[in-house]
């Protein structure tokens, strides 16, 4: 009969934990980045709200063009009915992005991550691949499924091209993903939710508004870039539906100029959460 361990080890002797340990790994800040975002209800709210808009408007532009005479509306002009429900789900989206982060940084929670997770660009690379995927899986499926009622709603004549499919769902969803993951870098920056989302909003609105009352002779070029390289024109583009008379995004363009943005805004974001306290 074996005699039981001592209640405690004698002095000088080495401790060994039954537990494995081993070296953390970013698999573990994803599960764990993962268990947080489903978990909140910003979450639910935000995405639940976008999902709800991108359906409603879309089906309800559908239904109002099958009222009408839609003789003219091709496949193709029939998925850019979605633009819409899309262009305001992305306010939903930026403000996920947003929250995702510097919701931490409002409730000190970030202390409690940075404590667990040493490596901070660990932690912030977590988010990101975590946020982006979320957002650009649910965004590229609610599109398809929107185009695909949308397209039997109106009835068009032709069917939409593959390639105006592929731009319309994953292109899209790609943008999209895009531009949370933007919010995301700008809440690491300023550290403040309000702040933050105020910015991203006046990025997605500020250039079309101040197009609007630019009257000037002088102001026409500046007026057209703004027009054609704001958020909600490029994502237009996207549906094939460019700034008339103009010369600015076309084909893929608006999907590797916001790829640019967000991946210098990121730069930042990895720059400063490293230099930074928390």
């Amino acid at each position: 009969m074996s005699t039981p361990p001592p209640p405690y080890a004698p002095p000088g002797a080495s401790y060994h934990s039954p537990i494995p340990v081993r070296r953390a790994h970013l698999g573990d800040a994803l599960a764990s980045e993962w268990t947080k975002i489903r978990s909140v209800r910003s979450t639910m709210w935000t995405l639940g709200v976008m999902i709800v808009l991108m359906v409603g408007i879309g089906l309800a532009s559908a239904a109002v063009v099958a009222s009408a005479d839609t003789s003219s509306m091709d496949g193709n002009e029939t998925l850019g009915l979605g633009f819409f429900g899309v262009l305001l789900g992305i306010i939903c989206v930026i403000t996920l992005g947003v929250l995702t982060i510097a919701s931490e940084y409002g409730t000190g929670m970030i202390r409690t991550t940075m404590t667990a997770c040493s490596s901070r660009s660990r932690v912030l690379a977590a988010k990101a691949i975590v946020f982006f995927s979320l957002v650009f899986v649910l965004t590229t499926v609610v599109a398809a499924l929107v185009g695909v009622v949308q397209v039997a709603i109106v009835g068009a004549e032709d069917s939409p091209t593959g390639a105006m499919w592929f731009k319309s769902t994953v292109g899209v969803g790609l943008f999209v993903a895009l531009l949370g993951l933007l919010g995301l870098a700008l809440g690491t920056l300023v550290r403040h939710s309000a702040g933050a989302i105020t910015i991203m909003i006046g990025l997605v609105l500020l250039p079309l508004v101040l197009a609007l009352f630019m009257f000037a002779e002088s102001l026409k070029d500046l007026q057209q870039a703004l027009l054609e390289y704001s958020i909600p024109s490029q994502l237009a583009v996207l549906y094939d539906n460019s700034v008339a008379g103009g010369s600015g995004p076309s084909g893929w363009d608006p999907l590797w100029i916001m790829l640019a943005l967000t991946g210098v805004a990121l730069a930042g974001a990895f720059a400063g959460l490293n230099s930074r306290d928390v």
